[in-house]
């Protein structure tokens, strides 16, 4: 299979077929780390949170994909010292999340358990990144994104995965934090630029207002491309969502023979 362009014109492009595809509820979006803020402050049409508001990356990932902004945030705008920055690489958490205290007795039943979360994070490494900026593919903005992001339902997010296995398979393992499950998704994938999916976690469900039926999916912008080249051609073949049901009493011959021929069935 030839590689799949993943400039940002292309990916504006993918992204209106993903949405199409899978009938997806929000915007698909990209994310870029910035080594610098004079580096980040030249993406087009670009937005900072309002000096001294705090917010968790949750609830900034969600202001991109419900409102359609560009967003660029430092250190500053997420929780000072947490988790939430940590993870994207922009600061050092604070000892109070890294031993396990701040989570001990609420997360976990002792300070060992809750250091050992800690521990076991997949985070960007701090030092190198100064910014981090979010926006729609559909807005072409950034060129191209480190990352691309999108949230789907289970159904939604397998046919995805088997886009990603049609054409070269591999079998995909994730990961599971737990609470700090942003850990899993944009983290993991900032940090290894490896294809992550992710069960969103309780605060993502409380302050990042996402629906319990929902998941996370993370990829370099090839991976993205390639998923959905996959999915172009599972549609070609009637492998389409929504998933047209059928009846668990019936024999399913018939329309097995459609997909696979009357001697496989």
């Amino acid at each position: 299979m030839t590689e799949t362009n993943s400039d940002a014109v292309q990916l504006k492009y993918l992204a209106e077929r993903l949405t199409e595809l899978l009938r997806l509820r929000t915007l698909p979006i990209g994310m870029k780390l910035f080594e610098t803020g004079e580096e980040m402050a030249q993406v087009p049409g670009l937005r900072n949170p309002r000096e001294g508001r705090h917010f968790t990356m949750c609830q900034l990932v969600t202001q991109v994909r419900m409102s359609g902004v560009t967003l660029g945030i430092r250190h500053e705008n997420v929780l000072p010292n947490s988790n939430c920055g940590g993870v994207v690489g922009l600061n050092v958490p604070s000892d109070e999340f890294i031993s396990g205290r701040e989570m001990n007795g609420v997360w976990f039943a002792n300070v060992e358990a809750a250091g050992e979360h800690q521990a076991k994070m997949p985070r960007v490494p701090p030092g190198r990144y100064r910014g981090l900026a979010a926006s729609p593919l559909r807005m072409a903005r950034l060129d191209p994104p480190d990352i691309c992001l999108f949230y789907a339902t289970p159904g939604q997010m397998i046919l995805f995965i088997n886009g990603l296995q049609h054409g070269n398979y591999r079998r995909y393992d994730f990961s599971i934090t737990g609470e700090s499950a942003c850990a899993d998704s944009w983290g993991r994938a900032l940090k290894t630029r490896e294809t992550s999916l992710s069960i969103p976690c309780y605060a993502e469900h409380r302050y990042g207002g996402v629906a319990d039926d929902e998941l996370l999916m993370a990829c370099p912008p090839g991976e993205f491309a390639r998923g959905i080249e996959g999915l172009e051609r599972l549609h070609k073949s009637g492998l389409r969502y929504p998933i047209t049901p059928y009846s668990a009493a019936a024999d399913p011959a018939e329309v097995l023979s459609a997909s696979y021929g009357a001697d496989k069935a």
